[in-house]
């Protein structure tokens, strides 16, 4: 399966090094690029990518508000946005998250690691950089603005206990080998289990799958300072 990446960042050399780059490997593509957010609205529609690879600042829609406009838009429900910034500050993470986005990179990033994080997203995982600690994200998912609540408390029921089970182990930062090893099951058990938890509780990935759990109470944050 080819990945399909839609650009949106105002540096036209940027955006020029970053398709020469995805473009040279056989599983991937760029299928357009966007020098701002309304622009890479329009050619998300468009052309409907796997992954917007999303810059914060652009002028006039910036790349969070352009996040939220993609990732609420049902037309658009197969496409995830990567945040790509130099901005890597706890603000910016926590808006990035709460506007839906899938994943979350600093620009300073080599491009294997870029590579390895389109890949990841497009595979329906979350990807949150070395810099995006746990401590901020869970500070930020305890404490959702009004009207950011994914599922309320109540939807957990829906879960079975080994759905609950793997989904607090997602939530507390492991990958599905991990929770394998952790749980003795085999990683496409747990990959099969996640997968179910985010239809049960309409999570749109494995990113709104931890919000969800962190929001609902079925993993608390470390107490500040931990």
């Amino acid at each position: 399966m080819t990945v399909r990446v839609l650009l949106a960042d105002d540096q036209a050399l940027l955006r020029a090094t970053f398709r020469i780059l995805i473009d040279s490997n056989d599983d991937m593509e760029v299928v357009g690029e966007a020098s701002d957010g309304k622009e890479a609205v329009e050619l998300a529609h468009a052309h409907r990518p796997d992954i917007v690879l999303m810059d914060i600042r652009m002028p006039g829609m910036d790349g969070l508000a352009a996040t939220s406009a993609i990732c609420a838009d049902p037309e658009l429900v197969d496409t995830r946005v990567l945040i790509l910034t130099t901005f890597e500050t706890e603000d910016y993470v926590a808006q990035a998250l709460r506007a839906g986005a899938s994943g979350f990179l600093g620009k300073d990033v080599t491009a294997d690691t870029l590579l390895a994080g389109l890949r990841t997203v497009a595979s329906g995982e979350a990807l949150l950089s070395p810099g995006a600690t746990r401590t901020l994200i869970t500070r930020f998912l305890t404490s959702p603005a009004p009207g950011t609540q994914l599922a309320p408390p109540e939807r957990l029921a829906e879960l079975t206990v080994r759905e609950r089970e793997v989904m607090a182990l997602a939530a507390e930062g492991l990958s599905n080998t991990e929770i394998a090893d952790d749980l003795t099951l085999s990683p496409l058990t747990v990959r099969t289990h996640v997968h179910r938890a985010m239809t049960k509780l309409g999570a749109r990935d494995r990113a709104q799958l931890v919000v969800i759990a962190y929001q609902t109470g079925l993993v608390r944050a470390a107490p500040s300072g931990s």
